[in-house]
């Protein structure tokens, strides 16, 4: 795959984690983190990068550990 769509599928991973730090709510946060780390795992994975795919799959993992304790608030 061409070296400019892997970077920009790294970009916009980073983006995505970006805007989550910035939304109100534990629940949003933990979604867009959720959308964000897979990304990143796609990422990985087209650049054959174990730590990230392994790091970011642990993440997707808690993120969805804790949503399924939350519920949604109204400013959320």
């Amino acid at each position: 795959m061409d070296s400019i769509i892997i970077n920009a599928i790294g970009y916009i991973g980073l983006t995505i984690n970006l805007y989550s730090m910035s939304v109100k709510g534990e629940y949003k946060l933990r979604i867009i983190s959720t959308l964000a780390n897979t990304i990143y795992i796609v990422y990985g994975i087209l650049l054959n990068a174990y730590p990230i795919i392994i790091g970011c799959s642990i993440a997707v993992l808690l993120h969805i550990y804790r949503l399924k304790n939350l519920k949604p608030k109204k400013d959320d």
